[in-house]
């Protein structure tokens, strides 16, 4: 097994360097602004030199370049290296982007996607419901049209965001008489408009990242609507394809690994390193293990990229294994902290993957990993699809007897 990328990346892999060096972090002028601002003009930059967005095509904002999974990797590892502003991430670059490109008209795509690649536009995502969150399918947010608008009512939780985003992709309800799966449409809907009420969900951390969205005649264009009237969810398959991808990401986890290391050399354990602890390090040694699967995991599914193949359930289970060792990487981090570990964690937003430094942000990290499982699918859910499709298993006997 070669893992290595070979001379053609290594010649890429000098010139993402030597554009770094020159263009990050900024210089003057531009280095007094605020840092989103910095962000969004590096990020101009990178795409006009074809180093971020590459597969949003020109007409939409992206630097629009041939696929190349290994080039796009190389640049992750360096722009992560210099910790310069890659793709700002989070729902709308994650998410709604890609959906749009692959399912959107084209005036949808040249009104949103451009702000969303650089960071200018926030979103946030209108799924779950109180009662509708592994049975979505079942969600009861309705939508009717109103001549030229869509008029909405109904309840979301557990809203990353909402506070501050400025547009929410929304699955509603349009179509009462059809069965659950054919009745859903995707819509998209401003959130700076009366009749929204976000109320902030406090957290055991002490922040407020998720909320409850209450929608009251809220109302948004009929034509704001992604794919046909009733085949929302056919829509919403493509959004969670990339949140599971993204979720599942192996670089995420090895960041993760790093910070426990290091935390297991400075940590004290009977008046030593807890690293020359021989229970410690047989939990290291079994985390690290699963990393490394993970990781060889993650360049399978991204030979099958190469190739142009499907990678079927590879991402399901890219996904599903992320969430376990980084669950695993919280318990031990959780449990070298000692005293520590009752810090008041103030609130912090720690997210998978981010390899905190200080006691405070090890706490957060292990708060989140709880919820980690929920997102983007239960874990519970994933083991079914994947030992029912994958597997040819029977179906989950809980979910014949709902029926």
């Amino acid at each position: 097994m070669d893992l290595s990328y070979g001379p053609e990346y290594d010649t890429f892999r000098e010139e993402v360097k030597s554009f770094l060096a020159e263009h990050w972090p900024l210089q003057g002028e531009e280095a007094q602004q605020s840092f989103d601002d910095q962000a969004i003009t590096f990020r101009r930059r990178a795409i006009e030199a074809g180093y971020l967005a590459r597969s949003t095509p020109r007409a939409y904002g992206g630097s629009e370049q041939e696929s190349d999974p290994l080039k796009a990797q190389v640049i992750r590892e360096e722009f992560g290296r210099a910790r310069a502003p890659g793709d700002p991430g989070g729902i709308g670059t994650m998410m709604l982007a890609p959906t749009l490109l692959e399912r959107g008209e084209t005036w949808q795509k040249e009104k949103w996607v451009p702000g969303t690649v650089l960071g200018e536009i926030a979103w946030c995502q209108g799924y779950s419901e109180p009662g509708s969150g592994s049975d979505l399918a079942s969600l009861k947010t309705r939508g009717e049209l109103d001549g030229d608008e869509w008029v909405i009512n109904g309840q979301k939780i557990w809203t990353s965001g909402a506070v501050t985003a400025d547009f929410m992709f929304c699955l509603t309800r349009t179509e009462p008489e059809a069965s659950k799966h054919a009745g859903i449409s995707y819509l998209l809907i401003d959130m700076k408009q009366p009749g929204i009420d976000v109320r902030p969900l406090k957290q055991m951390n002490g922040g407020s990242h998720f909320n409850e969205v209450f929608m009251n005649d809220v109302r948004t264009p009929s034509d704001w609507i992604v794919g046909k009237r009733g085949e929302g969810w056919l829509v919403s398959r493509t959004t969670l394809k990339h949140e599971r991808n993204s979720i599942g990401n192996a670089a995420m986890t090895e960041a993760s690994f790093k910070g426990l290391l290091r935390l297991a050399k400075q940590a004290e354990l009977d008046g030593r390193p807890a690293l020359e602890n021989e229970g410690i390090r047989q939990r290291l040694a079994t985390i690290e293990g699963y990393v490394q699967a993970h990781k060889c995991s993650g360049y399978r599914q991204l030979t099958h990229q190469l190739r142009g193949e499907e990678a079927g359930l590879i991402g399901l289970m890219n996904k599903l294994h992320s969430t376990n060792i980084n669950q695993e990487i919280s318990k031990l981090a959780f449990d070298l902290l000692g005293d520590d570990a009752m810090l008041d964690p103030e609130g912090g937003g720690a997210l998978m993957g981010a390899a905190p430094r200080g006691s405070e942000g090890w706490v957060n990290l292990y708060m989140a990993s709880l919820g980690v499982a929920i997102a983007g699918g239960t874990a519970n859910i994933q083991r079914n699809v994947i030992g029912e499709r994958g597997l040819g298993l029977p179906r989950d006997y809980y979910a014949q007897q709902s029926k």
